[in-house]
Parts: structure tokens; C-alpha cells; sequence
């Protein structure tokens, strides 16, 4: 009876690692734990804020054209333009996807599972870009042990999500009109750029046409101190373009529809009020001590 071969069990396939935001936060750890022995520790800071970019920026690259999805968001990362990573994956999220929903959630909403910080719904398609987001704002909505934050309190969403309709709670932000009034505000000030760089580059070329530099030296001099002029004012101009065009990637849901609680009452009748009850103190204390 011929002896049976033995046979080396296959291997099995390394199990696909998945990316998750609790895997990018430990490498932002990492990262930040460079800066910090490099004395940027203020680094440390931004670690959520880092870990849900590059999250983000992973949900985006994974998704086929066509595809959906559905995430909770800091809504500090919304409305930040201040730092360029920020605004390079919100305009990677716009320019790729259309986002068009965005659910402004009440603080706490996800303060049962250890997240205090105040929270989005952002719902996005990939395969073409932005043109209109729709908000709708649950942020005065107060929750608590005896308020939880229960499904039917979206009753209303669900009622106008499908045609995005307008209400108290809800608006409508033209994305793309808001880009074009950027570009279009912004042109003085990219021109303004231009015009500086060209001066900066004309009184560069008049410096060096000056042949003996000991008997020019004031001429050469004063072309010094005018190329400096023109390349602040290049630079000036160009950080106030930039400005405007950073805004447009703002997305924080403000309702343009919730009423005001700003106090009307003028300065005269806040004095009079004052004096009154000043007065009823006056009273009072007259009174205890007699």
C-alpha cells in the first residue's frame, strides 16, 4: 500500500488590516511624540483633529465613484481655515465628493460614549463635486439623563431630507455660488500680486544694470529698500487673497433662521433699570438698620 505524502497545510492569507481612527490616532502619537521631544508640544493638541484628517482623507481614497457615506465629525475641523491641512482635505472632500448634507448635532450628544466635544453628521457621495449642502440644525436641542438625544427628534429631518426643504431648522448653502463670489473678491488683491511682483522684478533688473556699486551706492540703496517694499506688499496682498478663498471652505452649520436673543434695550433705559433697583438696595438697607 503506497505511503501518503504529506502534505504541507496551506497558508492563509494575512488578515486584511483595517484603518480605523483609533489605529491613525496611535500613528499621530507617534508623530507628536518627535515634536514633543523637540519642544512642539503645542503640537499635541491637534492630535483628534489630525487623526480624523487623515480618517477622512482615507474614507474619501476607499470609496468608488458613486459610493456613500455617512460620519460623525468635530465640528472644530468644519470651521477651521486657519491651518493649511485642514482646508486641503475639506477642499479634497468637496472637489472629489458631493456633500450634501450637513446635521448639526447638540453638545453631548456623544457624551454617553466619552466624546464631550460638540459633533456633525456629515453625508457625502463620491464621483463629483459639491455644488449645494443642505444643514439642518439640532444644536439648541439640550440634552441630559431626563432629555436623551432619541431618534424622534429627527422626525422632521426625515420629513424634509428628501426634497431638502427650507425651515427653521433647515437651509440651503449654494457652495458653488459662494466659491465664485471668492475668486471674484479675491481678483484685486491676486492682481495686486502681480502688479508688486513685476515692480519687485523691474527694480531688480535696474540694480543690476548699475555697473560701479561703490559709486551708486545710495541709487542701489534705495532700489534695496523698494524691492523689500514690493515684496511686503506682494506678500500682504497674497495672505489677504488667500483669506477669502480659505472662508469658502467654513463649513460650520449657522443657522441663517434662528431668532436672536440679543438684549434691544438702549443704554438709557439699561441706566434707569440700574437706578431703580438701586434704589430698592437703598431701601433695604435703611431698613436694617434702623
Amino acid at each position: 500500500m503506497p505511503a501518503k505524502r504529506a502534505t504541507k497545510a496551506a497558508k492563509k492569507p494575512a488578515p486584511r488590516k483595517t484603518v480605523t481612527a483609533s489605529s491613525l490616532d496611535a500613528k499621530v502619537y507617534a508623530a507628536c511624540d518627535i515634536m514633543r521631544r523637540s519642544n512642539c508640544s503645542g503640537a499635541m493638541n491637534y492630535i483628534p483633529e489630525l487623526s480624523w484628517i487623515l480618517f477622512l482623507q482615507h474614507v474619501i481614497d476607499a470609496l468608488k465613484d458613486g459610493g456613500r457615506c455617512g460620519m460623525v465629525a468635530d465640528e472644530g475641523v468644519l470651521f477651521r481655515t486657519t491651518e493649511d491641512a485642514f482646508i486641503r482635505t475639506k477642499r479634497k472632500l468637496l472637489e472629489e465628493c458631493a456633500l450634501w448634507c450637513v446635521v448639526s448635532l447638540p453638545g453631548g450628544a456623544f457624551s454617553g460614549a466619552g466624546a464631550g466635544v460638540k459633533t456633525n453628521l456629515l453625508f457625502f457621495t463620491k464621483g463629483r463635486p459639491t455644488t449645494k449642502i443642505w444643514y439642518y440644525d439640532l444644536s439648541d436641542l439640550k440634552v441630559g439623563k431626563r432629555t436623551p438625544f432619541t431618534l424622534d427628534r429627527f422626525e422632521d429631518l426625515f420629513r424634509l431630507l428628501p426634497k431638502r426643504g427650507d425651515s427653521e431648522r433647515s437651509w440651503t448653502v449654494d457652495f458653488l455660488a459662494r466659491r465664485v463670489q471668492a475668486n471674484k473678491d479675491a481678483a484685486p488683491f491676486k492682481a495686486e500680486v502681480e502688479k508688486q511682483r513685476k515692480r519687485a522684478d523691474d527694480l531688480k533688473e535696474q540694480r543690476k544694470q548699475l555697473k560701479n556699486p561703490a559709486a551708486n551706492e545710495n541709487r542701489i540703496a534705495n532700489l534695496d529698500r523698494m524691492i523689500a517694499e514690493a515684496a511686503a506688499a506682494s506678500r500682504e496682498a497674497e495672505g489677504r487673497a488667500s483669506a477669502i478663498l480659505d472662508t469658502v471652505y467654513d463649513l460650520k452649520a449657522v443657522n441663517p433662521n434662528a431668532s436672536s436673543k440679543a438684549d434691544a434695550r438702549s443704554v438709557a433705559e439699561l441706566l434707569e433699570i440700574i437706578t431703580g433697583e438701586g434704589k430698592k438696595i437703598d431701601g433695604a438697607l435703611r431698613r436694617l438698620r434702623a
